[in-house]
């Protein structure tokens, strides 16, 4: 049964789809999920069944990867050795050594253009101690994330003895678009093709809608024979980014029929807006170490709305003429309301960009003999 969302919260944010959009045609896949890159569900077809996604499950694994390389655990050039456990895995890999070591950057290259499940275990185990360790971390990032179907049971996608990993292409979706505010991950899954061990060694890109799709930029294909044929797509146009998952097609014809129709569906009914820069006026701070402070929108500075809205959209503010210090950081200031078509589109909380200290007596004091001082 496929439905359109006509209601979404996202960081704050309520959407409401205010007119019908075209109808999605047949898919192959049993299962699938359009989402804007900032999380906002556009489409979904079965997008909570449980089903296997084999490599897909990678799309964690990179992000623990990037959030890691963000934190300053690792740089792109720490050295990742290649364990006995990690190199006796199956399936695509690059064949490490016992004992063999690569830099980060190539074990990235290498997961993300040729799906190497070898070198997914060995920065598992290099990150977490081992990969059970690293596992637990995947699934305590999926609940954060929101993910509520979802259950890892090692980092590349591959079935265990009697067990499988489970997630939905919703739970996929919300990873993969938490991945791609990590903007270097895209220099990986946007390579066609390339090499590491010195040229040694040639990578092809799994995923050939690079190709074929304009404005691919990744992310990432699974297959294994129970799963069937899986992809997460990312695509940007226009200022667009999408994410679509593709969940047990029966062919990669049909895996890549389905995430083009899905991206394209996106691209061809929704648009970015962005309310004019100049709309958030700061607002004056009372008794602050500084006198104004800026309100921002609560989970970014854009939204997605259908095309055919985006001409009639009026944007209304609440903010107060003045706030008293202390103010802080996140602090909701008012709030902002887009209006379009006679109904509400968007209502997204005003928050203060930073924080205001409050003067001190001390400050207060200098502050008031000023003011008399300058009043004579």
């Amino acid at each position: 049964m496929k439905k359109m969302i006509c209601a979404v919260w996202l960081s704050g944010m309520l959407l409401i789809q205010a007119a019908a959009l075209p109808a999605m045609g047949e898919l192959y896949a049993k299962s699938a999920a359009l989402y804007a890159a900032n999380g906002q569900e556009l489409f979904s077809y079965n997008a909570d069944e449980p089903l296997q996604p084999a490599s897909v499950t990678k799309v964690m694994t990179m992000l623990l990867a990037m959030e890691a390389l963000e934190r300053g655990e690792v740089t792109l050039d720490t050295m990742i050795t290649g364990s006995e456990y990690a190199c006796s895995m199956g399936g695509t890999q690059i064949w490490l050594e016992p004992g063999e070591q690569l830099t980060l950057d190539e074990m990235l290259k290498a997961i993300a253009v040729g799906s190497a499940n070898d070198c997914a275990v060995a920065v598992a185990e290099h990150l977490a101690g081992t990969e059970a360790a690293f596992v637990e971390r995947m699934n305590q990032r999926a609940v954060e994330l929101g993910c509520t179907n979802t259950t890892f049971i090692n980092a590349n996608g591959l079935d265990g003895m009697g067990e499988k990993t489970m997630t939905t292409a919703h739970d996929i979706a919300l990873i993969s678009c938490e991945l791609l505010k990590h903007p270097k991950i895209l220099d990986y899954t946007g390579i066609w093709m390339d090499s590491i061990r010195g040229g040694t060694f040639s990578l092809a890109n799994t995923n050939k809608m690079l190709k074929s799709y304009q404005g691919l930029t990744g992310l990432k294909t699974g297959y294994i024979s129970e799963a069937g044929y899986c992809i997460s797509a990312s695509a940007e146009r226009d200022g667009l980014s999408l994410v679509a998952v593709v969940m047990a097609a029966p062919t990669k014809e049909n895996r890549m029929a389905d995430a083009t129709a899905l991206l394209n569906y996106g691209f061809a009914n929704f648009t970015s807006y962005t309310p004019p820069a100049d709309l958030l006026t700061p607002v004056p701070v009372k008794l602050g170490r500084t006198d104004v402070v800026q309100p921002v929108m609560q989970g970014g500075t854009s939204f997605i709305v259908e095309k055919e809205m985006a001409q009639q959209l009026e944007t209304h503010l609440e903010l107060p003429e003045s706030i008293s210090a202390p103010v802080q950081a996140g602090q909701q200031l008012g709030s902002l309301t887009v209006t379009g078509g006679g109904q509400t589109l968007l209502e997204v909380p005003l928050v203060a960009a930073e924080a205001v200290e409050a003067l001190s007596v001390p400050e207060l004091f200098l502050s008031l003999l000023g003011s008399l001082c300058g009043a004579k």
